[in-house]
């Protein structure tokens, strides 16, 4: 009961200050100077929502937890994320996981990049095998999951090549978002008009320097924020490592739940790290797209 009256409070408080909004702007319209965005009404109506959806969130979880009986050990979390002693800071398992979960995700998006720009150049190409090596590439990535992919590469390949756990690992995300990101390399090749490569070869240069020279530079404009959330969705993906005794972010909090049996609140934790990472990267997308949108 209380969630609800808290959000009829809450929408009619959004909707009277959007109201008083909307007749300033009248007001403006009628002759006293021009209009201005109701950017203020905007934002505190966002700011609502999010009110609202964690009011939500939160009243679940208590409810959730009342429903079992469950003890909240909340004051026993902070030494698990990071402490301060004689020595100074020192990280704790949680932020221990959470570089080595940063760790694979660059080195996986070094390799999907490469795979991607690779699989791009193969659709691209004139001859026949390259394409539909490429095509078999995207096709048997993406219509099989993560999953099967990451346990083939570690129990049936790595016995016979001498991968470990990180390099299985780091394989497997490489050629699975290379798929997602090849596609969206393409995209940004066949953005650029026709003209800029009759112009190129019009200058004698061969297919090489057009796109090293030419056509690669426009089409980074196009494809960084698509490869930026590409990113994202790598660092989210990149928690089943954890099934191969990879000590990520998860494999971490799963060993101090085997400990301590703080079941909710670590794999809360867990949550809220990784909100803020991607929360962090998103925010980075969209300054990069507003900066490329503005300078084209």
């Amino acid at each position: 009961m209380a969630i609800c009256q808290f959000a009829r409070i809450m929408g009619k408080t959004a909707q009277q200050y959007g109201t008083n909004q909307e007749g300033k702007i009248k007001q403006a319209q009628e002759g006293h100077g021009p209009a201005k965005p109701a950017t203020g009404s905007a934002w505190f109506r966002d700011l609502v929502k999010f009110s609202m959806t964690a009011a939500i969130i939160i009243w679940l979880i208590h409810k959730g937890a009342g429903a079992i009986e469950y003890n909240w050990q909340w004051y026993r979390i902070p030494r698990y994320i990071a402490a301060l002693g004689d020595r100074g800071f020192v990280p704790g398992p949680l932020l221990e996981g959470l570089g080595v979960t940063l760790k694979v995700s660059l080195f996986s998006l070094v390799l999907s990049s490469l795979f991607g720009l690779v699989a791009a150049l193969c659709r691209l190409s004139n001859l026949l095998s390259l394409r539909a090596l490429a095509r078999l590439y995207l096709e048997l990535v993406r219509n099989t999951p993560l999953l099967v992919q990451l346990f083939f590469i570690y129990f049936v390949l790595s016995p016979a090549m001498g991968f470990s756990r990180f390099a299985a690992a780091v394989l497997t995300l490489g050629l699975f978002e290379g798929a997602y990101a090849s596609e969206i390399i393409r995209a940004g090749i066949t953005a650029i008009p026709q003209g800029q490569w009759e112009a190129a070869f019009s200058l004698g240069m061969g297919r090489y320097h057009t796109y090293r020279h030419i056509v690669l530079p426009q089409a980074l404009r196009v494809m960084l924020p698509p490869l930026t959330s590409q990113m994202i969705s790598l660092i989210k993906d990149s928690a089943l490592v954890s099934t191969i005794a990879v000590y990520d972010l998860t494999m971490k909090g799963q060993e101090i739940m085997a400990e301590t049996y703080l079941v909710f609140e670590i794999w809360l934790a867990i949550a809220a790290i990784y909100l803020a990472v991607t929360l962090t990267l998103s925010m980075a997308t969209r300054a990069m797209e507003k900066k490329l949108s503005t300078n084209g």
